[in-house]
């Protein structure tokens, strides 16, 4: 009974540690993963002792890395991975090698360590966290990026080659000397057999179950599958001598064409998180506090040591392997410059192999820790100095090359609604220019033959210039962010006061903005909205005259009433349009629909 009470303690404390400390770290911007690793340091051994098994803890929450590593799978098909394979094995092999040699050979030559100890340190030391570095880039929205997309193919190539090192351990200790006979046949037979019915079974099995379990409509049976999928397929790859971890990874990637895909995904992404979070915490309660206190020197020459020696490497990397910019490039060292959790085992089995003594893992797995809390501190006061300068990495110069003969139109944004204006425009044979900054928009328009479409911001009035808007009669503001709308309109009407500007609207109070500088608002799905209507009125027996009428009655009705909203509207509720309020104003909007209704009546 007390077993279960203290299984029950642990999970409560880890709840209260992760809802508190988490949301606190946010707050500070810190990013939730240096919350958890602070939960974890709290209740770990060294501060309070509410948790006193630690081990326990992190071999649980190793399946939150087991759980990414399947996602991350199935987010990669393998035509993805070949379309990579130069980032992969390019820039990550490169990294590896360069960051293991530096490191090796500081540890072989300065710190007087035995060869094979000075190898072990410097691959483990050379590895960087997964599960942290795309945590971060994940949070800041930067998996996209060019440093975002060369981070995930570098730690890509680590979780691959972290494999074979921790395999390769015993004989670097000597104490494992390979004889040829000791090469068991039995055991690459079984890996290769594992894999193979990994692929099979993902191909013609999961279809099948998957229908099955659809058919009960049972969410948690779905769930139960899709976790079912992941871990069957993590321990048969842990029995085949492939790690969880890898193994994980491969039935991900073997899933990543099946049609279940998504719906494995929206299983296992809580869980993930979840997972994920303990095992943050347990890094953070396996680091020895005490050795900090004893020995602060040590622990913080060996984790700059770290950082300094990782993150020019990365820089170069990046820069020379991954053909990053200077500002990418270090955004890249910064987010990877950190330990990472396969070095917990790299250096665990390590020093069960004698190669390393006690005081020194306890020393890098702090160490270890401690970079990975500083890594969030560095992005914090770096990336917000780093910033990237709009150069268009991949334009075409004929895209940026305006050449427009006084257009009579211009045309910002060429999304859904750009491109239904651009081809009016040109069905009229009306002289127009129209701007984005997406390459493959521009791509597109110019593929389907001479429309005029050309890189560049229209919030930079050097591009209105070469657009040539001065001359234009009306600027029409298509883009998709608010934010932009509205700002353009204000850098507009300041520049070429005369310009008609007709603008993209969001919603009412968007509307009321944009009169307040002049242009004429269009509200994104007003007219759409009347159309769905006038469907459905013809659809409920109105004839089309009929149904036209109170259509039209209904838009001048609302356009009255958005023009007396105007006259009122005040600058707070501009600023902070809070459900609130837009809740208030649809009670209003429809109440005066009704009054309306009676007046015609």
């Amino acid at each position: 009974m007390h077993h279960e009470g203290s299984l029950l303690q642990a999970a409560v404390v880890f709840l209260f540690a992760a809802v508190f400390t988490v949301p606190l770290a946010k707050r500070l911007q810190l990013g939730a993963v240096l919350g958890y690793l602070l939960a974890g340091v709290l209740i770990g051994p060294s501060v309070l002792g509410l948790i006193t098994d630690p081990e326990s803890v992190a071999r649980v929450s190793e399946l939150g890395v087991v759980l990414l590593l399947f996602i991350i799978g199935l987010e990669l098909s393998p035509r993805r991975l070949w379309v990579m394979r130069r980032s992969v094995f390019g820039a990550g092999l490169a990294q590896v090698l360069l960051t293991a040699l530096a490191i090796g050979l500081v540890a072989w030559l300065v710190f007087a360590k035995s060869l094979n100890t000075a190898a072990v340190l410097g691959f483990g030391l050379a590895l960087s966290s997964t599960a942290f570095g795309l945590q971060i880039l994940a949070e800041r929205k930067e998996l996209t990026s060019p440093h975002g997309r060369l981070a995930f193919a570098i730690l890509l190539f680590q979780d691959i080659a972290a494999i074979p090192l921790i395999a390769l351990l015993p004989l670097f200790s000597g104490a494992g000397h390979l004889e040829a006979d000791e090469i068991d046949p039995q055991a690459i037979l079984l890996a290769v057999g594992s894999i193979g019915a990994v692929i099979i079974g993902g191909r013609y099995l999961l279809s099948p179950v998957f229908r099955i379990v659809a058919r009960t409509k049972l969410l948690e049976v779905s769930t139960a599958t899709a976790l079912l999928v992941v871990m069957g397929t993590a321990w048969l790859m842990e029995l085949a001598g492939v790690s969880m971890a890898l193994g994980a990874f491969i039935a991900g990637l073997l899933l990543a064409d099946s049609e279940y895909r998504h719906e494995l995904e929206a299983q296992i992404e809580p869980f993930k998180g979840l997972l994920l979070g303990l095992f943050f915490m347990s890094v953070g309660m396996s680091a020895d506090l005490s050795l900090l206190l004893n020995e602060p020197f040590a622990v913080l020459v060996l984790t700059v040591l770290l950082l300094m020696f990782k993150l020019p490497l990365l820089y170069v990397a990046g820069r020379y392997a991954g053909g990053l910019d200077r500002v990418h490039a270090l955004r890249l060292g910064i987010i990877l410059a950190a330990g990472g959790e396969f070095a917990f085992v790299v250096f665990k089995v390590a020093h069960e192999q004698g190669m390393l003594d006690a005081r020194l893992h306890s020393l890098l797995v702090l160490s270890i820790t401690l970079s990975m809390a500083v890594t969030p501190l560095l992005v914090l006061a770096f990336f917000r100095r780093l910033v990237v300068a709009p150069a268009p990495v991949e334009v075409p110069a004929e895209y940026q090359r305006i050449d427009s003969d006084a257009p009579r139109v211009v045309v910002a944004g060429m999304g859904r609604m750009g491109q239904i204006i651009a081809r009016v425009l040109r069905a009229q044979q009306v002289p127009f220019v129209a701007l984005d900054t997406a390459v493959d928009m521009i791509e597109y328009g110019r593929s389907l033959g001479s429309m005029p479409i050309y890189y560049g911001d229209p919030l930079r009035p050097e591009i209105l210039r070469a657009a040539k808007v001065g001359k234009a009669e009306y600027l029409i503001i298509a883009t998709d962010d608010p934010d932009t709308n509205l700002k353009l309109t204000e850098l507009v009407k300041r520049l070429y006061p005369n310009l008609k500007v007709i603008a993209r609207a969001r919603n009412r109070q968007h509307v009321h903005r944009l009169l307040d500088m002049g242009a004429v608002p269009v509200r994104e799905t007003f007219h759409s909205a009347l159309e769905m209507s006038r469907q459905a009125l013809l659809g409920l027996g109105l004839d089309e005259d009929q149904a036209n009428a109170r259509i039209r009655r209904f838009q001048r009705h609302d356009e009255e009433v958005l023009a007396a909203q105007h006259k009122v509207y005040d600058d707070d509720a501009a600023v902070i349009q809070t459900a609130r309020e837009a809740r208030s104003e649809l009670e209003h909007l429809f109440d005066a629909d009704l009054i309306e209704d009676k007046a015609v009546k």
